[in-house]
């Protein structure tokens, strides 16, 4: 298992899952999206799993500006051009990806 943890710093959420692979002493890799951001490539990976609407974060005040974007790929530019635009944790599990807190599909790559 190589898992990765895109997220925030001051995100709840990205503590959770911290803390739900700490426990289970699953070694992980963490990446700050603010600091370093995410790759072309990582975020072509995730996308192959999680749909492009579902890594929007909502909260974040320049998320209705990708609703104007006609097409996707403006969109997935945007994305990686500011990273924070991103809901966080992205977790990574090789092929596999998923967005936010979700122990229960962690579960089955265990």
């Amino acid at each position: 298992m190589n898992i990765q943890i895109f997220g925030k710093a001051k995100s709840f959420e990205t503590k959770k899952a911290e803390r739900y692979f700490k426990e289970r002493r699953i070694k992980y890799q963490y990446i700050d999206l603010g600091k370093y951001g995410i790759s072309k490539g990582e975020l072509t990976s995730v996308l192959r799993s999680v749909k492009l609407a579902d890594l929007i974060d909502p909260k974040h005040p320049d998320a209705a500006l990708l609703t104007y974007l006609a097409y996707d790929q403006d969109k997935v530019e945007k994305l990686l051009d500011n990273p924070t635009l991103l809901q966080a944790p992205i977790v990574r599990n090789g092929k596999q990806a998923t967005v936010g807190y979700q122990p229960e599909v962690w579960k089955g790559w265990e």
